[in-house]
């Protein structure tokens, strides 16, 4: 057997697979080529027994539409010992399978980089980038396929339940998913409207705990009911959770990982863990809320994928079979103004850490500046008006100097002030 490319995913699932999957398969077949697609990632090429099948067009056609991947997946690891990295090459062989499509997001990347390096020139291999978390690292004006529909559906989800918010007098935390940086907690937040959305990115040096968190919680609180209003929806993403001190996660309960060594942050109830803090607190100080937690995340990653994942994914999965058949190796699949453009899988990867590069939120832009001025949080400014500060602690049992020493540590990482004039060039 040659001339067979193997497509498989791992990871979590994200809207618009099955698109990648098609195309690729669509195009290859065209070319006379064997497609095997590969069933729950590389968990059973790891143990010498994958499930797979032959995949034909009309099985294919019109799978772009749906959410989920006909392949299923997992985050098995096949780069966890030579042992398990070897037999994956070893089946993939056996598969007579020469050329790798793999769809995934920096796990599944590493995994692919891997086993490219260990078969040598009997297999070529590309990555399809995909994660709703948009976190993999690259150019920063090009998203991750999945991430524009987990958005929109995260979006309409908030739109719910910030319209419950202020219907009930509530205040709502919504736990976002994004393991290592805030892009969809933010991109759910700015667009909806969220009253606040906090990510990792935003605590200098990574320095994340409990104290801050809660703080700029309950400081928006206290704001947003000098204003008037008693409801709200605070977003934050699980990152900032997962960055807090592990002594203080512990409190959670027994802490699993995945075979990648990442906490299974869905298992952990941290919006339970912030809630019950946060009314701590505000007890503490004479306040009051009435808050409720809600994970999100699950329910975004099988969406069918919206229109503009639908033909950003038939354009990857085209670009990684044609690449892959034109002699391409070792690459990350992207679009970039309109262009197909391969990036490296080796420039992508950090030697340091043995995994590939994430990439964060920029908190020095303007599109992160905008986000935080439409948030109601305290600010500098307020804490510098006398009155802005009154209208606060008479919320609570502080004095106006107590109040204003409470709060002083909630805005020492806010951005500087945005200045356009800088940026004014006269022609």
């Amino acid at each position: 057997m040659a001339d067979r490319i193997g497509v498989l995913m791992g990871g979590g699932p994200a809207p618009g697979v099955n698109s990648v999957i098609a195309a690729a398969t669509i195009r290859a077949r065209l070319e006379g080529l064997d497609v095997v697609g590969i069933h729950g990632g590389y968990e059973g090429l790891m143990t010498g027994s994958p499930e797979h099948e032959l995949l034909q067009i009309d099985r294919v056609s019109r799978i772009h539409f749906r959410g989920g991947c006909i392949l299923g997946t997992s985050r098995a690891n096949p780069t966890s010992s030579p042992e398990t990295l070897d037999q994956t090459v070893r089946s993939l062989r056996a598969l007579g399978v020469d050329r790798l499509l793999t769809i995934g997001g920096d796990d599944t990347a590493t995994s692919a980089f891997r086993v490219s390096q260990a078969a040598g020139d009997g297999l070529r291999v590309a990555h399809v980038p995909k994660t709703i978390d948009n976190d993999l690292d690259l150019p920063a004006d090009i998203d991750t396929f999945g991430y524009e529909t987990a958005r929109s559906v995260g979006v309409q989800i908030v739109q719910n339940l910030m319209v419950d918010a202020r219907t009930t007098s509530r205040w709502y935390i919504v736990i976002a998913m994004g393991r290592k940086a805030g892009h969809l907690a933010l991109g759910i937040g700015k667009a909806a409207g969220a009253t606040l959305t906090v990510i990792p990115e935003e605590y200098a040096g990574g320095q994340v705990t409990l104290d801050s968190v809660a703080d700029t919680i309950v400081g928006s609180i206290i704001k947003r009911a000098s204003e008037g209003r008693n409801d709200g929806v605070a977003i934050i993403a699980e990152g900032v959770c997962l960055s807090i001190d592990q002594s203080t996660m512990a409190g959670l309960g027994h802490i699993e990982h995945d075979a990648h060594g990442h906490v299974r942050a869905a298992e952990l109830d941290l919006g339970g863990m912030l809630r019950a803090e946060v009314r701590r607190r505000l007890e503490a100080i004479g306040g009051e809320a009435t808050i409720v937690s809600k994970n999100l995340g699950y329910e975004l990653r099988c969406a069918d994928p919206v229109p503009a994942d639908m033909e950003y994914t038939r354009d990857l999965g085209y670009c990684g079979a044609k690449f892959l058949i034109e002699g391409g190796d070792s690459a990350v699949i992207t679009m970039q103004r309109g262009h197909f453009k391969p990036i490296p899988l080796a420039s992508m990867f950090d030697e340091a850490v043995g995994h590939m590069r994430v990439r964060t939120v920029d908190v020095t832009s303007s599109r992160y500046a905008i986000a935080r001025r439409y948030m109601i949080r305290i600010r500098r400014d307020d804490l510098a008006d006398d009155s802005q500060v009154a209208e606060m602690a008479a919320r609570t049992n502080l004095t106006p100097e107590a109040f204003k020493a409470r709060f002083a540590s909630v805005v020492e990482n806010e951005p500087p002030p945005m200045n356009f004039r800088e940026s004014l060039v006269c022609s």
